[in-house]
Formats: C-alpha cells, structure tokens, sequence
C-alpha cells in the first residue's frame, strides 16, 4: 500500500467571504440538545484531574461544587480521595505528606488511609488512566453509579493522550453549549478549523448527535479533512470522536466541573479536556514514542482554543443572567 499525505491544498476564502452559519446555528436547536444532555444521568460522577497529575507520594488538591477534595496514590498507586480539611483542626490536607501510603497531615500528624481515619471517610474514585474522578453523592443528588460513563476510546497503548485544564467565570452548562454549537468553529477559530459543515443535526431517535465535516488547518491553505461526531453522554461532558479522515479513531473528551457551589453569584467551572490521538499509519509509533515532547504541544492548541471558547461560555453565562440569551434556560 503506498504512502498518502493526509494534507489537502484547500481554497482559502478571506474569513469574512467564509459561508455563514448563523441560519443553521439554530438557539432553540442548541438549547434543545442541551436540556436533553442535562436529563442524562451522570452517576454523580466528577472529573477532578488528570491521572498523571496526581503522582504517587504527594497530595493533590481540588475543589468541586464548593467542596475541598484532596486526592493522593497508595503504595500500589491506587487512587484515594475524600474531604480536603482534616477532620481535627481544619488544616489543608493537600499540604500534608504521604508517607507508606498514608495521607498524614502536617498540623498534629493525624494520619488517614485508603480506608479512611478518625471523622474521616474516603469519597467513591475510579482512575482510568487518563482522567481522575470521585464521586459526590450530597453534591450530585442523583442515584449513584458504581463507576463514570467513560466514553469509548483507543487503545492507550495506541494512542497518544493529553490533558488540559483550564477555568473560566461561567458554569458547566455555558461549557457544554459552547460544544453543542459546532457552527461557529470555522469563524471562532479561524486559525485551527475551515471548510465547516454540520452534515447532521441532533435527533434523540438518531442517537442524538452533530455529525461535522471539517479541516484541521496547518497553515494558508494545507489542511487536514476529517468528519467527526459529537454526543454529550452526560450533563457535563461532549465527546467528539474523529469517524473518518486522518486518525480516525481519535477522541477528545470535554468534561465541565463545577468549581464553586451552586448558585454562587461568581460561578467557576473547570473545562477538563482530554485529547486521545491515533492513527493507522504506521509512522504514529514514533509519535508514541515521543508522547512527552507531544503532550505539551497539545496542551497548548487546546488551551489556545478555550481562550477563545471560554470567552464564548462566560458571554453566555452573562447574558443568561440578563434574561438576554436566545434559547437559555
């Protein structure tokens, strides 16, 4: 079989003869899609980090809805999280220091474990390798799931992850919208996608998905077409998953944690995205092999997409609050 760039020399409209979107972004379309993602059940399930953040021998702290979580790995490297105050005086445990797989706190010793300690008891974690989560029952309200819906994904040991956490002044369901609106991709990014379409429309008997065609820029007019799908399992997450095209297979997962509690009148939310990229040539064992030099380059485009996404999210969230946002609840 012989070797095909996956490079396309596309046209190169100027940005403002681009097709315009705004007739098919349809408000009461995206919010519909929205309101039916927010019924889903997500188990109480919150993602906190990603797995490798949270490295064997050091605390690591977190909060959700208001809660302080502290999270840490015991001798084997399982995963341990729970409330983020000692339960003696108060003190900060993520300032505290693992020691034989005890959490021990820096303020009188009091010493915790997987199986918890004196007014102390661990929250419901589950690692899968790539993200961390813990599960918040009082927070959450819902019936509780054994364990997260973690979306399909490739093979880890085919596939080259990353991480990226970044915040912004709005709240989980300014994030999912701005996802659930795949039509403003071309004009918002302009330096990462062209040559947009939405080829299908959410429908719940369809399984309730965007079906997007679009190219991945990699410069004036070199480009990479793909298409792509995007579901949202759960209240707070999107899933895109690349179904044809150059690395087919790949996925990038949008999670939204609440940062502060509900109904704070500053709300905060964490966009925890994790990027898994494969591909079948036979060239991406290299690029797993070069997965730390990678890992920060992707966390950089995808940060530098959510600089503009955010703003979108937190323009939403201000106009919600005014009444002043087509479609909102």
């Amino acid at each position: 079989m012989s070797w095909r760039s996956p490079l396309r020399l596309l046209p190169a409209p100027p940005w403002s003869a681009q097709e315009p979107t705004w007739r098919a972004a349809k408000p009461q379309l995206i919010a519909d899609a929205l309101k039916r993602a927010e019924a889903r059940p997500a188990g109480n399930w919150y993602v906190l980090a990603a797995s490798r953040e949270v490295v064997p021998g050091r605390p690591h702290g977190r909060t959700v809805a208001g809660r302080e979580i502290v999270l840490w790995r015991g001798e084997s490297g399982e995963l341990t999280a729970g409330p983020g105050a000692c339960p003696h005086l108060g003190a900060p445990l993520c300032q505290g220091a693992v020691t034989d797989g005890r959490l021990v706190c820096h303020w009188h010793g009091l010493a915790l474990t997987t199986r918890g300690g004196p007014g102390w008891e661990p929250f419901p974690v589950h690692d899968d390798g790539v993200l961390a989560w813990v599960r918040l029952d009082d927070v959450g309200g819902e019936p509780p799931l054994p364990a997260p819906r973690v979306p399909p994904r490739p093979e880890r040991a085919a596939s080259v992850d990353a991480v990226t956490t970044v915040v912004g002044s709005c709240e989980p369901e300014d994030v999912i919208a701005n996802r659930l609106d795949p039509w403003h991709g071309a004009w918002f990014h302009p330096y990462a996608f062209t040559h947009l379409s939405v080829v299908e429309e959410p429908r719940p008997e369809d399984g309730d998905r965007f079906v997007v065609e679009v190219a991945y820029r990699l410069g004036t007019r070199a480009a990479v077409p793909v298409r792509a799908v995007f579901t949202a399992p759960e209240p707070r997450t999107v899933v895109m998953h690349i179904v044809e095209g150059e690395g087919a297979g790949s996925v990038v997962e949008t999670h939204a944690t609440p940062l502060t509690a509900p109904g704070a009148a500053e709300p905060r939310t964490a966009v925890v995205e994790a990027v898994l990229a494969t591909s079948r040539r036979p060239g991406f064992a290299a690029a797993r092999a070069a997965a730390p030099l990678l890992r920060p380059l992707m966390r950089r485009a995808a940060a530098r997409l959510w600089r503009d996404d955010l703003a979108y999210a937190e323009r939403r969230r201000e106009l919600r609050g005014q009444g002043r946002f087509p479609g909102a609840t």
